[in-house]
């Protein structure tokens, strides 16, 4: 029997994160040119806001120095490898676009270390209500892309492992 390879369709998926991303961090910075910690209100529960983070996720490692943004970049790049040889076994393509997803997610992330030393963040979900507001860490397309793929991999992991319990048929 012969195994389907879907390693090109991570890799497309990577590539098409990749260059959204990177499109929508230009479109920022040099498109709209919004200032660091200026709004722009798109709808009720959504904003633009640019911030610089210069942590990982949720701004954690905030702290590392003049070469925290080298370290994480480093880190980053040694997950894409081991995404590079996951994709390679990838057995559906569920999974495979979901590898693809978080490896040009986290590619987008360290082309911004790179070039910034920081990572563009401009997406901005909040919700007023009577009890309280409540508003999510500022993220960006890449942030959004790694956490979908995670999800994605997560639930597949959680189904696959059910299909072998409880075989259909």
């Amino acid at each position: 029997m012969t195994r389907t390879n879907f390693m090109p369709l991570g890799l497309l998926a990577g590539l098409v994160v990749l260059v959204v991303d990177q499109l929508s961090k230009w479109w920022i910075l040099n498109g709209l040119d919004l200032p660091e910690l200026r709004q722009v209100v798109l709808l009720p529960v959504l904003n633009l806001t640019m911030v610089w983070n210069r942590g990982v996720t949720f701004g954690l490692l905030n702290g590392l120095g003049s070469w925290g943004h080298v370290l994480l970049a480093v880190l980053a790049l040694a997950v894409v490898v081991a995404l590079g040889f996951w994709l390679r076994r990838a057995e559906s393509r569920v999974v495979a676009v979901a590898i693809g997803a978080i490896a040009g997610g986290a590619i987008g992330n360290v082309i911004d270390r790179v070039r910034f030393g920081a990572v563009v963040d401009f997406i901005h979900a909040h919700v007023d209500t009577p009890w309280g507001d409540y508003s999510w860490y500022v993220f960006n397309v890449a942030d959004a892309a790694i956490v979908c793929g995670v999800a994605v991999l997560i639930l597949d992991a959680q189904f696959s492992k059910r299909r072998q319990v409880h075989p259909v048929g």
